[in-house]
């Protein structure tokens, strides 16, 4: 299995050959991008291809899938695909044919069971890809929630700006 570590955020990411045996690499040709965006996996075949990841039941994670088109079929026309957490709908995938444009839908999870399922089902147009899959485990203090997952609505920086008076 390879592996490499990001050297901007000192992630290590792994093959995903072990958790699917479904779909085809595929390598993205366009770009100057961290590693994990430089190829991807599509699934050309079935209507829901699904990975297996080994988890700790019990323990909160962020889960990020990451999508970067890039072209990669030389058709031009970015798919839009489904996207689920076990069986239910995490979030509906509007890929872009931009070549700086990644989709990265976020949610906090925590698993019943000792594995989760990540899912991509074909919906009306084009083929469902993936570039990355994401899990860090949280401290289960954070994010408090009353059932479920919580998914990200969106990211904002509200920091203080360098041209402040």
């Amino acid at each position: 299995m390879s592996t490499h570590v990001e050297g901007s955020t000192d992630l290590k990411y792994v093959s995903d050959e072990a958790f699917i045996d479904t779909g085809v690499r595929k390598v993205v040709s366009k770009g100057n991008w961290q590693q994990q965006y430089m190829s991807l996996r599509s699934f050309p075949e079935g209507d829901r291809n699904c990975y297996k990841i080994g988890v700790t039941t019990g323990t909160k994670y962020l889960i990020r899938a990451s999508f970067f088109y890039g072209n990669y079929d030389g058709e031009g026309m970015p798919p839009t695909f489904d996207l689920y957490l076990g069986a239910s709908l995490w979030d509906s995938v509007k890929t872009s044919s931009s070549s700086d444009f990644t989709i990265d839908p976020e949610i906090i999870h925590v698993p019943q069971k000792n594995h989760i399922h990540i899912c991509l089902v074909k919906t009306s147009h084009g083929i469902p890809f993936i570039s990355a899959i994401e899990l860090r485990p949280l401290d289960n203090s954070t994010y408090q929630a009353q059932t479920g997952s919580l998914a990200l609505l969106d990211r904002l920086d509200t920091g203080v700006s360098t041209w402040t008076r």
